[in-house]
């Protein structure tokens, strides 16, 4: 096994690969961060675990997409996937939002 050194918005993290597939794993690092920071810089998602919720929702939407009729979202379109998450969006944020003022 190989480790990797990587940064995922900022915050750096030590991850372990099989020789021969680093490339992959930080195409895949690069892919998730860009998702992380585009959702933290809009400011429409506040707090670190609901950024990585929904960036971890965003890219099964895309895997979703691009997969054959078969699963919960057989049958649906991008854009019934895409309302679904919003639905989802809308319920972490009832069920995560009184966590916030904890802290």
């Amino acid at each position: 096994m190989i480790q990797l050194d990587v940064s995922i918005m900022g915050h750096p993290y030590r991850l372990a690969c099989r020789e021969g597939e680093e490339r992959a794993l930080k195409e895949a690092v690069n892919y998730l961060d860009g998702k992380m920071t585009a959702l933290r810089d809009s400011g429409k998602v506040k707090g670190n675990d609901r950024i990585a919720v929904m960036a971890a929702l965003s890219v099964a939407a895309e895997l979703l997409s691009t997969k054959s009729g078969e699963g919960p979202f057989s049958g649906l379109s991008l854009m019934e996937v895409k309302q679904k998450i919003d639905a989802m969006n809308t319920v972490l944020d009832s069920a995560l939002t009184p966590q916030e003022n904890l802290f």
